[in-house]
């Protein structure tokens, strides 16, 4: 059987498909019809330019010669019917995104953080000026002090109320996320807190109030600065500062019973040197980044009532030196 009466596999092109040869085997370039090569040796002399039976030339190389007389091309010729498809500028197994947008998680966590801060900040200092003005109301205006004075029960209301508001938020975290059960809560812990703030100031003259006042300001601005910048970890402190806690208490009670000018010195200034060191730490389980320990960016309301009672009792054992040393 000679080569011509080999059947011929038909060519089918669509330019609107990729890949489709109509079922067959893609058709062989160079030669005429698309058949086999013919049988027997080569003519003298290679191949001519143009195959036999009006065949298609052979494709020609990158210099205008035929394959096998310069440098080889760079791979096939592209086939009729054949779209090439575009290449892909990732390489192999790469995705276009189609958003093409970056995704950088660690600002979006930083911005989170920073709002959480700012929040907290805020809702601080807005404890602060209510607790400090109901001070000032106590020790400057003599009606409020005697009020307080013929009126010893509200103490003692305030004070349930104080602890109530102050457990609720520290054990239900229902109570402390929920808007606007959060606020309430606080408010009115926020509230007895300053009411008993300023009964306790009553004691001490107005210049003694001002110093104290003054003397907190200064540490509490001195502590946060060294929080923000120290390279030192205080997160990690957690159970030393409880254990120290549990000390101060015990210390307390002996207190009680021990009166006297140099147990109260020593008393208020442990105290004040303990609560200094939790607002290093709270400040740095509000800030997060490094740290090993960081509070959450739902618990805002919780990180502000640690940094308030932190500051509240900085000012009144600091309040308790000066008028220890006054006596």
């Amino acid at each position: 059987m000679s080569w011509q009466s080999v059947p011929q596999y038909p060519q089918y092109q669509d330019p609107n498909q990729q890949y489709n040869y109509g079922g067959g085997y893609p058709p062989q370039g160079g030669y005429g019809g698309g058949g086999y090569p013919p049988q027997g040796p080569p003519p003298q002399g290679g191949y001519p330019p143009y195959a036999q039976g009006g065949a298609q030339p052979y494709p020609q190389g990158p210099y205008g010669q035929p394959y096998g007389q310069g440098p080889p091309p760079g791979g096939y010729a592209p086939q009729p019917g054949f779209i090439q498809p575009p290449p892909s500028a990732g390489g192999y197994g790469a995705y276009d995104d189609p958003e093409s947008q970056p995704k950088n998680f660690s600002f979006d966590d930083q911005s989170i953080r920073r709002g959480f801060i700012r929040k907290v900040y805020l809702i601080l200092m807005g404890q602060l000026l209510v607790t400090f003005g109901a001070v000032a109301l106590f020790v400057f205006h003599q009606g409020t002090r005697n009020f307080a004075a013929k009126n010893m029960w509200l103490f003692w209301v305030a004070l349930g109320v104080m602890l109530v508001t102050m457990l609720s938020m520290a054990c239900c975290e229902s109570v402390r996320r929920q808007t606007p059960t959060n606020f309430i809560f606080l408010g009115i812990f926020t509230i007895a807190q300053s009411f008993l703030m300023g009964v306790s100031a009553t004691r001490y003259a107005p210049t003694e109030v001002l110093l104290a006042v003054g003397i907190t300001a200064a540490v509490c601005l001195a502590l946060t600065l060294f929080a923000l910048q120290t390279k030192y970890d205080f997160t990690m402190m957690g159970g030393i500062l409880i254990a120290c806690m549990v000390v101060f208490l015990i210390f307390g009670i002996v207190a009680m019973f021990m009166k006297g000018k140099i147990i109260t010195l020593v008393y208020a200034s442990f105290g004040a040197l303990l609560f200094s060191v939790y607002l290093i730490y709270d400040t740095q389980l509000m800030m997060g980044g490094d740290h090993k320990y960081s509070i959450s960016p739902e618990e805002y309301i919780f990180a502000a009532l640690n940094l308030y009672l932190d500051i509240i009792n900085i000012f009144m054992y600091i309040l308790t030196i000066i008028g220890a040393s006054r006596d």
